[in-house]
C-alpha cells in the first residue's frame, strides 16, 4: 500500500442489519489477524477463494496485503468489535506472489495476481475476503465500494476478477453493485470486468444500500424494546427525572428502567445501580449525567450491548465529545445528541417520548428533526395545536451522529409520514442529503426554515464569483435542487405546512379571491402579488356564472367583491364555482364578521368548510380577526381548511405549494453524458501546477486555456507577449479576424482588469499595439509579466459563469449578468454542481436578464445549446477537480451564432479529493 493511503483516518460504516464496522487501510501490525481470516476459512471457502484448498496460501495473502508500500495496490480491511472481518484489495499490477491463484472467495472475490490474472490497461486485478459467518451482511459490498471510490481517485477506471463459475454469491455482488459489468468465461473459471464510472445509476444502488443499512440501524433509535434512563434523579425538576416520567406517563409500551444507585424504584419505575446490573439489555439509553460523566456512561452503555444512545446533556468539551463519539463508533450505537431535548415516536403499538418538552406530542404524520430544543418545542406545540401531530421528531442537537439526512430516510420508509420538517443549523454532508432530498420530496413534502440567511460574518471576496456565492444563495441552490421547501420563519413553516397537509397541491399559481368586503380583498391581492401567484380575469361566461348566484351590488373582477351581504348558500354556490373555472389553480377566501351576517344567522366559514364535495382545487380562508396565525378548520367531508389571520401568510404559504407543484411537474433531470472531455490530462494539468506552486494560486493565461481545452470550453483566439515586438507579432495574427484587437496587462493574482485601467481595446495598426504595451509596461512596472492579445469581440449580451468551491457544500455553478458592472447588478442565479440538464436549464432561464437571451422585444435569441454546453462542462470541471477552488468567465459573449469565452481566471488549491457519496458515518 502506499503511504498517502496509510495516513488516511479510519472511517466508520453502516453493514446492511445496520451494525457498524470500521474500514480502514491494513497495516503491517495486522498480518496475525488477516492469517488467521483466512486460517478460519472453510475447506470449501478456501477452494472458492484461492481455487485450491490450500492452507499456506493464508500467509502469503497475510505477506502480500501487509507488505511495504508499492505503487497501485490498495488494501481495506472492515473491523468489527476489534477483529478483522473483511479485506478488500486491488493492484494495477505490482509484484506477484509466485503465481498462486488468490481470489474468488464466497460471498466476494476475484484473482489477485499471475498469469492470465494481469491487470489490464487503466484496470486493476480485485480479490475480496469475508470470514465465515458473516456473509449475507455487506461487507464485501460495503469494502469494494470504499475500493472504487479509491480507484476512480488514482484514475484507475476498471477492476477485473477471475472467479469459478459455480462462486455464485462473488457474482452477484459484482453484478449488484450498479456498475457495468461484463463477464468472460474460460473453462471453470469466470472473468469479471466492473467498469467503474460514476454514473447514476451507480450512485442510486449505493444509495439503495445505504437507505436499507440506515433505517436497520435506527430501529433500536426509534423502536425498542428496552429503554434506561441514567442520570434520572429524586430531586424534581432535573433533567434525567423530567424523561423518565414522560417515558412512564406516555405509556411506553417496552420495558423502563432507571440506573440509579440510591434507589429501587423511580417514579414507580424499578431502578437498578448500573446498567450492567439491569435484568435485560436496553436497546436504547437515554443519558442525562453530567458532562464529564457522559464518556464512562457510554462506555458502559457499549460494553454492555446497547445499541443506541440519546445524549441529552449539554456542555461537553472538545475531549469528552471525542471520547463519547469513539465509545458509540467502537461498540456500534447510533447517538442523538449530545445538548437535545431527546426523541419521541407516536406510534400507539410503542407510545415513546424520551423527551423534556412541557407535554406529550400529539400522535399524528409529521416527521420532524431540528437542532434546536427551542425550535423543537415550538414545532411540536404548533403541530399538536394545529392537529397535524407528529410521528417521530427527533431533536439532533450537536449532532454528532444522527443528522436529518437519517431521518428523512427513515420518514421515507416509516409509512406513517407524510410531512416533514427540518431545521438544520449545519450540514454535515449537503451532497449526500441533496440526493437524499431530492428523492423523499418526490413522495413526501419536505419543509424547512432557511437560517442563517446572513452574511455579515463573510470576509471580502477576491473575485465576482466568490462576491455573488453567498451563504444564502448556496443554500437556496441546495433548496431549490432537491425540492425542499424552504420558509424563513417557523411560523411560515406551519402555515406552509398546515396547507400542504390539508388540501390538493394547485396546477399553478392562478389564484381567485373572493370577499365580503373590498378592503380585506384588496389586502389579499396585494398579498398573493408580493408573493409571486397571477389574479387572472374570468371569462364573460365564468362573470355571468357569479353574477347569477351572488346578491346585487356584487363586483365580479378578481378579486371577487360578494358585499357584506352575501349569504352563506350564495358564498357557497361563489366558492364552488370558482374551484371548477378552468382559469384558476386556487380560492382565497377573505372574510370579516359583520352585523349582517350575524342578524341572518348566516355563517359565512360554513361557506369554506361545507362543501357539497371535496373540492378538486385548494380552498383557503383568511380570517382578519382570527387570534392565531394559522388554524385548520374541520370540514363537512372529514377534511380541513386553513385559516389564516394575515393575507400575507395565506399568499406565502400558497405560494410554495405551486413551486412545489412545479417541482413535481418536471422531470428529475439526468447530468448528460459529454463529448470531448479529457479528465485524466485535466488531473495531470492540475498536479503539475501544484507542484511547482504547492500553495495553490491563480493560473497564468496558458495554463488556463490548457485546463479549459480539457473540457471542450470555448474561448476567443488569444496570444501572449512579453515584449513589444512580441505584441506586434501576436497582434498581426489575430487581426485576420476583425482588424482590431484588445490588450489585456497580465501578473499573478490581477483580478479585476478594467478597475486596475490594464486594458486596451480597439487597437489598430502596429503603433497603437506598441504604445499600448509601453503604456502598460510603464504604469505597471515590476508587477507585469506579460499581455493577452484577443481579436475584439463582436457585439452580443455579455454574461457572466463562474464556480466556487465550498468546502462544506462542493461546487456552486453560478450565471448570470456579466460585464463590469455584474457585482452592481447582482443579477445570478446558483446551482450546485454536478448539474442535471433540468438544473441547467433553470440556472440559464432564472436571472432578471434571461428575456434577452431568449429574443426579448424581437431581438434574436442567442445559441441557447451553446450556453447549456459551457455551464455542463464548466459543472463538469469543478466536479472533477476538487483544487479548483475559484472559477470566473467574465464575460462570456453570447450571440445567436454561438457563446465564448472572453476573459477567464481560474484558482486552484492544493486539497484532496472527498467522495461525497461514499457511505460512512459522520
Amino acid at each position: 500500500m502506499t503511504d498517502d493511503l496509510l495516513d488516511r483516518p479510519p472511517v466508520h460504516a453502516l453493514l446492511a442489519d445496520g451494525a457498524t464496522v470500521c474500514i480502514r487501510p491494513v497495516r503491517p501490525d495486522d498480518h496475525a489477524q488477516l492469517q488467521g481470516l483466512y486460517e478460519e476459512m472453510s475447506p470449501e471457502n478456501l477452494r472458492l477463494r484461492f481455487f485450491a484448498a490450500s492452507r499456506r496460501s493464508a500467509a502469503m495473502a497475510a505477506d502480500r496485503a501487509c507488505a511495504p508500500a508499492r505503487p497501485g495496490y490498495r488494501a481495506l480491511l472492515a473491523e468489527a468489535d476489534g477483529r478483522v472481518i473483511g479485506l478488500a484489495e486491488y493492484d494495477t499490477g505490482g509484484e506477484k506472489d509466485g503465481g498462486e491463484k488468490d481470489g474468488g472467495e464466497k460471498g466476494g472475490g476475484g484473482k489477485g495476481g499471475g498469469g492470465k490474472g494481469d491487470a489490464e490497461k487503466g484496470g486493476a486485478e480485485i480479490s475480496i475476503a469475508v470470514a465465515d459467518g458473516l456473509h449475507h451482511r455487506g461487507v464485501g459490498t460495503l469494502l469494494v465500494e470504499h475500493l472504487v471510490s479509491a480507484a476512480r481517485a488514482e484514475g484507475i477506471t476498471a477492476f477485473t476478477a477471475d472467479a469459478l463459475s459455480e462462486n455464485h454469491e462473488v457474482l452477484r455482488l459484482f453484478a449488484d453493485l450498479g456498475l457495468r459489468t461484463s463477464r468472460r468465461f474460460e473453462g471453470p473459471e469466470v472473468r469479471c470486468t466492473v467498469h467503474l464510472d460514476q454514473d447514476d445509476a451507480y450512485l442510486s444502488a449505493v444509495e439503495a444500500r445505504g437507505r436499507s443499512a440506515d433505517v436497520a440501524s435506527l430501529l433500536p433509535l426509534l423502536r425498542p424494546s428496552v429503554v434506561a434512563v441514567v442520570g434520572a434523579g429524586r430531586t424534581p425538576g432535573s433533567v434525567g427525572r423530567a424523561v423518565l416520567h414522560h417515558l412512564h406517563t406516555g405509556g411506553f409500551t417496552g420495558r423502563l428502567f432507571a440506573v440509579n444507585p440510591h434507589v429501587t424504584s423511580l417514579l414507580g419505575v424499578p431502578s437498578h445501580p448500573s446498567v450492567a446490573a439491569l435484568p435485560m439489555t436496553p436497546d436504547l439509553v437515554v443519558v442525562a449525567v453530567p458532562a464529564t460523566a457522559v464518556p464512562a456512561v457510554a462506555d458502559e452503555c457499549g460494553r454492555a450491548g446497547v445499541r443506541a444512545l440519546v445524549v441529552v446533556t449539554a456542555g461537553l468539551d472538545h475531549s469528552q465529545g471525542e471520547a463519547l463519539l469513539t465509545a458509540c463508533r467502537t461498540y456500534g450505537m447510533r447517538l442523538v445528541g449530545p445538548n437535545c431535548l431527546g426523541i419521541s415516536h407516536t406510534d400507539p403499538e410503542l407510545s415513546l417520548d424520551a423527551t423534556f418538552a412541557a407535554e406529550h406530542p400529539r400522535p399524528g404524520t409529521a416527521g420532524v428533526a431540528v437542532q434546536s430544543g427551542g425550535v423543537g418545542i415550538a414545532l411540536l406545540d404548533g403541530l399538536s395545536r394545529l392537529g397535524i401531530g407528529v410521528s417521530s421528531f427527533v431533536s439532533l442537537g450537536d449532532k454528532y451522529d444522527v443528522s436529518g439526512n437519517d431521518m428523512l430516510q427513515w420518514w421515507e420508509s416509516d409509512g406513517r409520514t407524510d410531512l416533514a420538517l427540518l431545521h438544520p443549523e449545519s450540514f454535515g454532508n449537503p451532497r449526500a442529503f441533496s440526493r437524499t432530498a431530492r428523492r423523499v420530496s418526490r413522495r413526501i413534502p419536505v419543509l424547512t426554515v432557511d437560517s442563517g440567511r446572513t452574511d455579515a460574518g463573510r470576509k471580502a471576496a477576491a473575485s465576482h464569483t466568490a462576491a455573488a456565492a453567498t451563504r444564502t444563495m448556496t443554500r437556496g441552490a441546495l433548496f431549490t435542487q432537491a425540492g425542499v421547501t424552504a420558509t424563513r420563519s417557523v411560523g411560515e413553516l406551519l402555515e406552509t405546512a398546515a396547507l400542504l397537509h390539508s388540501q390538493p397541491l394547485p396546477e399553478g399559481s392562478r389564484v381567485a379571491i373572493v370577499t365580503n368586503a373590498g378592503g380585506a380583498g384588496v389586502l389579499t391581492a396585494d398579498a398573493c402579488a408580493e408573493a409571486g401567484l397571477a389574479l387572472p380575469p374570468f371569462t364573460p361566461a365564468m362573470i355571468d356564472e357569479l353574477l347569477a348566484v351572488l346578491p346585487d351590488g356584487a363586483a365580479v373582477g378578481n378579486p371577487v367583491d360578494a358585499t357584506a351581504a352575501v349569504s352563506e348558500e350564495q358564498l357557497t354556490q361563489c366558492v364552488d364555482r370558482l374551484t371548477r373555472c378552468p382559469g384558476v389553480d386556487a380560492v382565497i377566501v377573505a372574510l370579516v364578521p359583520t352585523a349582517v351576517a350575524a342578524a341572518t344567522g348566516d355563517d359565512l366559514v360554513r361557506a369554506v368548510t361545507a362543501p357539497p364535495g371535496r373540492r378538486a382545487r385548494p380552498v383557503l380562508a383568511v380570517r382578519l380577526e382570527q387570534d392565531r396565525s394559522v388554524r385548520l378548520l374541520p370540514a363537512a367531508d372529514g377534511g380541513t381548511i386553513p385559516s389564516y389571520a394575515e393575507p400575507q401568510a395565506a399568499a406565502r404559504a400558497l405560494a410554495h405549494a405551486a413551486e412545489r407543484a412545479a417541482w413535481l411537474a418536471r422531470p428529475a433531470g439526468a447530468v448528460p453524458d459529454l463529448d470531448d472531455v479529457e479528465t485524466a490530462r485535466a488531473r495531470t494539468v492540475v498536479e503539475e501546477y501544484l507542484t511547482t506552486h504547492p500553495d495553490g494560486g491563480w493560473l497564468d493565461p496558458r495554463t488556463g486555456a490548457d485546463l479549459l481545452a480539457c473540457y471542450g470550453i470555448p474561448q476567443i483566439p488569444w496570444a501572449w507577449a512579453e515584449t513589444e515586438d512580441g505584441a506586434v507579432l501576436a497582434a498581426d495574427r489575430l487581426r485576420g479576424y476583425d482588424g482590431r484587437v484588445v490588450m489585456k496587462a497580465h501578473w499573478p493574482g490581477l483580478l479585476h482588469k478594467t478597475q486596475q485601467h490594464a486594458v486596451h481595446l480597439d487597437l489598430r495598426g502596429d503603433s497603437q499595439v506598441r504604445a499600448a504595451f509601453r503604456d502598460l509596461e510603464t504604469r505597471f512596472a515590476g508587477l507585469m509579466t506579460g499581455v493577452v492579445l484577443q481579436p475584439l469581440a463582436a457585439r452580443g449580451t455579455e454574461l457572466f459563469a463562474g464556480v466556487v468551491q465550498d468546502e462544506v457544500f462542493g461546487p456552486l455553478v453560478l450565471f448570470g449578468l456579466g460585464g463590469t458592472a455584474t457585482e452592481v447588478l447582482a443579477d445570478h442565479a446558483a446551482r450546485l454542481a454536478p448539474l442535471t440538464d433540468r438544473d441547467v436549464h433553470e440556472l440559464i432561464t432564472s436571472p432578471r436578464c434571461a428575456p434577452l437571451l431568449l429574443g426579448a422585444n424581437g431581438s434574436t435569441p442567442v445559441d441557447f445549446e451553446d450556453l447549456e454546453q459551457l455551464l455542463l462542462r464548466l459543472s463538469r470541471m469543478a466536479a472533477d477537480l476538487p483544487q479548483l477552488a475559484e472559477v470566473d468567465f467574465n464575460p462570456v459573449l453570447a450571440t445567436p451564432g454561438g457563446v465564448t469565452v472572453l476573459d477567464a481566471r481560474l484558482r486552484l488549491l492544493p486539497r484532496r479529493p472527498q467522495d461525497p457519496y461514499l457511505r460512512r458515518l459522520r
